[in-house]
Parts: structure tokens; C-alpha cells; sequence
């Protein structure tokens, strides 16, 4: 009984008090800041010093991304837009209506990366139309870094504000 209690506490679904919550949101963030639009970071700042090989293999990675990311949206935007809105209205319900804990937490997840979703968008549309010059390329995607930047340090932000307020006021019943 001692051991599955143990495991219980592991993997809780307390999630603004659990590390394992935390943890994925640094993952998360870290993870979305390195891959710009597809394309590996480090990728990008080899190809702008060196150009040559570097600069083709990131125009290649560039473009195969651009256009699988297109092609899907082109090919299922109407279905994936209905779905998303479903998970958020589920969300929504289940965090502001029911007060649950886990989907507050998923709803603080979702939302940002529902943005970043759209912003992925507009720059593959933006790249698709300007092409994959050395000069507007690295700008876009330093330009896009830094917006997924922004809004992940932002997103950070309410989360922890949020989860501080919560582990507080709720749990604690201040």
C-alpha cells in the first residue's frame, strides 16, 4: 500500500505544486525558443557566420518546413481550427467552470502554443512570399524568435503568477 501511495505522489495531478508541471514548462519553452520555424537554432547562427553549406542546409530545412507547414494548413485548416477551438472550449469549461486544477494548468499550456501555432503560420506565409534570401531570412527568423520568446516569457509570467496564487489562496486557504 506504502509503494503505491509513493507512486501516487510521483505523478499527482496536483499540478501547480508538482516539479514534474514546472519542469515541462521550462521543457517546453526552452524546446519552442531552439526549433524557429523548424530549423534548429544553432542551425541558423552557423548559416549567418559561414554561409555556403550552412546557409543551403538551413535554406533546405526552411523551405521543406514552409511547405509541409502550408500544405497542412492549406489542406486541413478548417478541421485542425474546429479541433483546437473543442480542446480550448473543453479547457475553459473544465478550469474556470469545475475549478480543476490539472486543466487550469493544460489551459496555461494551451493557449500560448495555440499562438505560437498561428504565429508559425504567418511566418511560413511570410517566408513563402519573400523567399529565402540571405538578408530577409535571417531576419524573419530572428524576428520570429523573438516573438516566441516574448510570449513564452510572458506565458511564464501568468503561469507562475497563477500557480503561486493558487498554492496560496486554494491549498493553503488564504
Amino acid at each position: 500500500m506504502d509503494l503505491i501511495q509513493n507512486v501516487f505522489d510521483v505523478i499527482d495531478f496536483r499540478s501547480f505544486s508538482n516539479a514534474w508541471y514546472w519542469m515541462v514548462v521550462a521543457i517546453l519553452w526552452s524546446t519552442s525558443s531552439y526549433w524557429v520555424v523548424g530549423v534548429p537554432y544553432d542551425l541558423i547562427q552557423r548559416a549567418e557566420r559561414e554561409h555556403g553549406d550552412a546557409f543551403t542546409d538551413m535554406q533546405a530545412v526552411v523551405i521543406v518546413y514552409v511547405r509541409r507547414t502550408l500544405s497542412i494548413v492549406r489542406q486541413s485548416a478548417v478541421f485542425l481550427i474546429g479541433f483546437m477551438c473543442f480542446i480550448l472550449a473543453m479547457l475553459i469549461t473544465f478550469a474556470v467552470f469545475y475549478q480543476k486544477e490539472f486543466a487550469q494548468a493544460l489551459l496555461l499550456l494551451m493557449v500560448p502554443l495555440f499562438g505560437l501555432g498561428a504565429l508559425n503560420v504567418r511566418t511560413a506565409l511570410k517566408i513563402e512570399a519573400e523567399g529565402v534570401g540571405s538578408d530577409t531570412i535571417f531576419r524573419r527568423l530572428r524576428r520570429h524568435r523573438l516573438m516566441v520568446q516574448a510570449i513564452g516569457m510572458f506565458s511564464i509570467f501568468i503561469t507562475a503568477t497563477y500557480g503561486m496564487f493558487y498554492n496560496l489562496a486554494v491549498l493553503h486557504a488564504f
